[in-house]
């Protein structure tokens, strides 16, 4: 990842036209524990993977309540992904203070793209090593977007962010045309499919992920985990599985390869909790 010269300063180009620093903040996303979105045209779900830095210790908040129409999921540098989440925070109050109407959802994420393009164009700054995942509901409809560290946006059907992500990547893609039809409980269905997806084997339950669901009539909220393990054994004992593909299999036995291949550098990147 050493580039030399080229990778000391966030406003320094490289000859082939490349900002090094912005490109190591978009590799600490995809070391971060992994995060899910998904909407239909009535409500949006956020999922993320609890990941904690030893047995010992809790994991940290990955899915932050922004306001009663807006929720945001993070993979990256937690620490980063808090602060941007509090000044999402107060631009939906001051808007709100000053319309008297909820924040349009499209608009809040381009000021926070904003927000995170100003740190690639400035020396003295650090661009945030975090992605988001936004959800929303507003006049016209659910959305879903992902800001990425660079100051681009992009609005889904339905992503993933975090490490392991290509595997619930390929089970959305496979699904993702039935979503904007979907009920909020198979959307919540779906994400949790999504999710395991991400564990390589590992048993799903409600102490390794948290979902959030925002919708028509209903203000954005975690579920607790007595909700999220009961949907959880109600779809197992319905005999309902995630369809398996050889394109799964061989896309979750790469990024097994990676993750192991790249165990040294997110220990190493423990302490900051991504």
């Amino acid at each position: 990842m050493f580039r030399n010269q080229y990778d000391t300063d966030v406003t320094t180009w490289s000859p082939a036209g490349r900002l090094f620093q912005v490109e190591y903040d978009m590799e600490a996303v995809k070391q971060g524990s992994a995060a899910i979105g998904l909407r239909s045209k009535t409500h949006a779900v956020l999922a993320c993977v609890n990941k904690a830095n030893s047995e010992l210790s809790s994991h940290q908040r990955k899915i932050f309540k922004v306001d009663d129409h807006i929720g945001v999921a993070i993979a990256g540098l937690t620490a980063d992904g808090r602060v941007l989440s509090r000044y999402m925070r107060s631009e939906c109050i001051n808007y709100g203070y000053t319309y008297e109407s909820p924040l349009p959802v499209g608009r809040l994420v381009v000021q926070l793209a904003d927000k995170a393009q100003v740190c690639t164009q400035r020396s003295w700054k650090r661009p945030y090593g975090v992605g988001l995942l936004v959800a929303g509901l507003d006049e016209s409809g659910a959305h879903l977007y992902y800001n990425c560290p660079s100051g681009n946006y992009f609005e889904y059907q339905a992503f993933a962010i975090g490490s392991r992500s290509q595997a619930a990547k390929t089970y959305l893609e496979r699904k993702f045309e039935s979503f904007l039809e979907s009920s909020r409980d198979d959307l919540i269905k779906d994400a949790l499919f999504a999710i395991r997806e991400t564990l390589q084997g590992e048993k799903l339950t409600s102490t390794v992920c948290t979902v959030a669901v925002v919708g028509v009539g209903e203000a954005f909220n975690i579920l607790d985990q007595a909700t999220v393990q009961a949907l959880i054994n109600e779809f197992e004992i319905s005999g309902e599985q995630a369809p398996a593909t050889a394109s799964v299999a061989e896309e979750a036995a790469g990024d097994a390869a990676a993750d192991q291949g790249g165990a040294a550098a997110e220990e190493e990147a423990a302490p900051m909790d991504i």
